[in-house]
């Protein structure tokens, strides 16, 4: 049916179902309090880290940050688009989901498109399959039997055939009533402009099916014969399809094995595809894009480790130092990234033909730990007798070492860059916040830390939101979400609310809809706001840990509405600290009595 699902639907469907029972359905949970615990199913864990809250109508996850409602939950264990699980959701209630502009005759027709888009991938990959078992396959059969890739692995990842045709895939598309503009959209016909001819995309090439998790086909990869350029070509980016997020074979190995404890990340999918003839089953190959935050962030909710697998030239050490730059952020305790480099010359499909799968597992369970590598790489080029070049190393390894979350991890490597440099850990740890702090910052430690407390100083630093602490507003909003029947508490007037917060606009219109009586559970909010720069903001507000005892938390607003009114009766003092600051940020030095003046005149604000 057309049109877009209207939010007050939503809104109600969140509210009349459990998120409990949704999640208890497809993950064992106890009770835990007032919460229910279990194992995470997004990412490999011995402990319960992962807990659905009841009250909250949430779930959370402390190791792989995973949280969402019911909805968020359907699509991303089950891989689900919005409107789908939505539809799942309804249907447990009996309801049918309303739409808007249902009789809108364009709405009809753009609905009708994207069903032929959906049906379209798939229609074309039987195509391909059945091309490969004609007379006109023969070519891509003898390839595929020199490449050593039995019937059985060729049907596991649905390996067809295009045919040495300009438009055989597109008389048999367009047979089906298939548009050529719809087949145009999804990648499968090229249209010049010049002429306004459409031709097939791939011609001649053994064609391998790019799957999402679900086993859908949303592109296709093809490997010419012949000696056509280029010699690898994917689908372009489409409506279903963005290279920086997919990964060819994942859909594969979790067939293969459904408690995958690590994954391979090589070149491309004939690697993927020869691994896997040999029995390893758990490699993914990039689409033409280097490995992206998007990429790990998938891979590590459903495995502990992740290795990648790099050539052994500059080109793969280049593309290693990529892939360390995004992983790092990602790697909370328990995570584990190693890096393998193959000899030059070498690519996993020609060195598990050559070497046998048990010796090149061992070079995956060999692979240098991001520690080793991360180490040696700061090293490379270097001779660490000169103090010149062992300052740079240092630097080098303090910077990479910066960017990973708190934890254990940073802890050790911190403790192992002391080791090996002779510095003591204290003064990589002061750097390192000096670093935090930003450039051009004040000598003096007291207005350092003042200043650096302060929203402003934090963002212009880059440091990550979820590390900072949460400004008095953001506060407020926090204990609103979470509990929304302390709205009550708040006056009436909205006098209040303080000047030059960021979050007040966002505040003035959560207690509006928390007022308005529709919006009486924090899921219900959340779901208000999806999809939009507030809602991401609520979003990580929640996803917080709420530090406040809950029979604390209406003594705690009251005290921060009674801090903006007495803050509002003297704004002398604000304005005092304002001066102070803005000759700070002059440039000019503060006094030891301006200095001190600032102290007591913050000490005097916070109380």
């Amino acid at each position: 049916m057309a049109g877009q699902i209207p939010q007050r639907f939503i809104d109600d469907l969140l509210a009349r179902v459990d998120v409990v029972d949704i999640v208890g359905e497809r993950v064992q949970l106890k009770k835990a309090g007032r919460n229910h615990a279990g194992l995470c199913p997004f990412h490999q864990e011995k402990t319960p880290s992962f807990t659905v809250s009841a009250d909250k109508q949430f779930y959370h996850c402390f190791g792989c940050g995973a949280h969402g409602n019911a909805l968020r939950f359907l699509m991303e264990y089950d891989n689900l688009p919005f409107p789908e699980a939505v539809e799942q959701l309804a249907s447990r209630l009996g309801l049918e989901v309303p739409r808007e502009g249902a009789d809108d005759p364009r709405a009809q027709a753009r609905e009708r498109k994207r069903q032929e888009g959906v049906n379209l991938l798939e229609l074309s990959a039987s195509f391909f399959r059945e091309r490969l078992k004609m007379p006109e396959g023969q070519g891509a059969r003898h390839y595929l039997a020199e490449r050593g890739l039995s019937p059985e692995i060729q049907a596991a990842f649905g390996i067809g055939y295009a045919p040495d045709e300009w438009e055989s895939l597109k008389r048999h598309l367009s047979a089906r009533d298939i548009p050529e503009a719809v087949q145009i959209e999804y990648g499968l016909l090229v249209h010049r402009e010049e002429s306004g001819r459409t031709y097939d995309r791939f011609r001649d090439r053994v064609i391998f099916p790019i799957r999402d998790v679900r086993g859908r086909t949303i592109a296709f990869g093809g490997r010419v014969l012949g000696d056509a350029k280029p010699k690898y070509l994917n689908s372009p980016e489409t409506p279903v399809f963005h290279k920086g997020r997919e990964l060819y074979g994942l859909f594969e190995a979790r067939q293969a094995n459904t408690r995958l404890e690590r994954l391979v990340i090589v070149e491309g999918y004939m690697d993927v595809v020869a691994l896997a003839q040999f029995g390893i089953r758990n490699a993914v190959a990039t689409l033409g894009t280097s490995t992206s935050e998007d990429h790990l962030s998938r891979l590590f909710r459903m495995v502990d480790e992740v290795v990648f697998c790099f050539d052994g030239d500059r080109a793969g050490r280049q593309a290693a130092n990529r892939a360390l730059e995004v992983v790092l952020p990602l790697m909370i305790d328990g995570r584990q990234a190693r890096f393998l480099f193959l000899p030059e010359g070498e690519d996993p499909d020609t060195l598990v033909r050559r070497e046998g799968p048990e010796a090149f597992v061992d070079r995956i369970t060999c692979a240098s730990p991001l520690s080793e590598f991360l180490f040696d790489q700061a090293a490379r080029g270097r001779d660490l007798a000169r103090i010149e070049d062992r300052e740079r190393y240092a630097s080098q390894v303090l910077a990479a070492i910066g960017e990973l979350p708190e934890g254990l991890l940073k802890s050790l490597m911190l403790n192992e860059l002391s080791r090996r440099t002779g510095v003591e850990r204290l003064r990589f740890e002061a750097l390192m916040a000096r670093a935090e702090g930003g450039a051009g910052q004040p000598a003096e430690a007291e207005a350092a830390s003042v200043v650096s407390a302060m929203p402003s100083a934090v963002k212009a630093a880059g440091a990550r939101p979820d590390r900072m602490p949460l400004g008095l507003v953001a506060r407020i909003l926090q204990l609103l979400v979470h509990e929304p029947i302390l709205v009550e508490r708040l006056p009436e007037a909205d006098d209040w609310y303080p000047e030059g917060d960021p979050d007040v606009p966002l505040c003035r219109e959560v207690v509006r809809l928390l007022r308005a009586g529709r919006y009486r559970s924090g899921q219900v909010l959340l779901a208000h706001f999806h999809g939009s720069d507030q809602g991401q903001r609520l979003a990580a507000l929640v996803k917080r840990e709420m530090l406040i005892p809950r029979d604390a938390r209406a003594q705690e607003l009251d005290g921060l509405v009674e801090h903006f009114r007495r803050h509002q009766r003297r704004p002398s003092c604000q304005e005092r600290i304002d001066a102070l600051l803005a000759k700070q940020h002059s440039g000019e030095r503060l006094s030891p009595e301006e200095r001190q003046r600032l102290m007591t005149l913050l000490a005097e604000l916070g109380s």
